[in-house]
């Protein structure tokens, strides 16, 4: 899915935190967007997946404008995850009931997704006694089940261990690889961009250079 953004400017009381005149990010590229803290990352996130709809200017998806079935095509994985109570493999579960699939194929992309982000011990655990570096998974996990053509990442590997860090980055090249889906990415590690990205941007003083 390609994302254009024209005119963008969000505004937060008289602050003026993001000032995008004209940016597309490719279809089927993955797309590290780096910056200093404060500078509206995030909030660019946000914005173009459909959960701040306070800007001025436009954002289009393959040319058009978000609607219901665009938004069902987007998710957004955060930097701290909210997860449910109950059971992991029900938060993972979740999204895919909620789009009414089968429940063999939701039990089949549940363990596959489970395997490859090696969290298959914890699919009885509760979301909420979870580590950092767990929940992050589970989240991702929760995300990939319904192979988005769009998915934002806002630092989906802060804080966690080296080996967390590579299981999740290379969960998310095999998706790649396998969707040929648009993934935007939030990441501070310079390192992490030029490892797994086609193309890093960056945001300061709220313009994409």
């Amino acid at each position: 899915m390609e994302v254009k953004v024209r005119n963008l400017k969000k505004y937060y009381k008289e602050n003026l935190v993001l000032d995008i005149a004209d940016y597309t990010f490719k279809e089927g590229q993955i797309i590290g967007l780096r910056g200093p803290n404060g500078v509206g990352k995030s909030t660019l996130l946000n914005i173009i997946a459909g959960l701040d709809p306070q800007f001025e200017g436009e954002v289009l998806y393959d040319g058009k404008p978000l609607d219901e079935k665009i938004q069902k095509e987007i998710t957004e994985v955060f930097q701290k995850p909210f997860l449910f109570k109950r059971k992991v493999k029900d938060n993972i579960k979740y999204p895919m009931l909620l789009r009414k699939l089968d429940k063999v194929e939701i039990e089949r992309r549940t363990l596959e997704l489970a395997k490859a982000l090696e969290i298959e011990d914890l699919l009885n655990k509760r979301g909420n006694q979870l580590s950092g570096g767990e929940a992050q998974k589970v989240a991702l996990a929760r995300a990939l089940v319904i192979r988005p053509k769009l998915l934002l990442l806002d630092e989906p590997t802060s804080s966690i261990d080296e080996e967390a860090m590579i299981t999740i980055e290379n969960c998310i090249l095999n998706f790649h690889k396998q969707s040929n889906a648009t993934i935007i990415i939030v990441t501070h590690d310079a390192i992490q961009s030029d490892r797994i990205c086609d193309e890093v941007v960056f945001l300061e003083r709220g313009r994409i250079s």
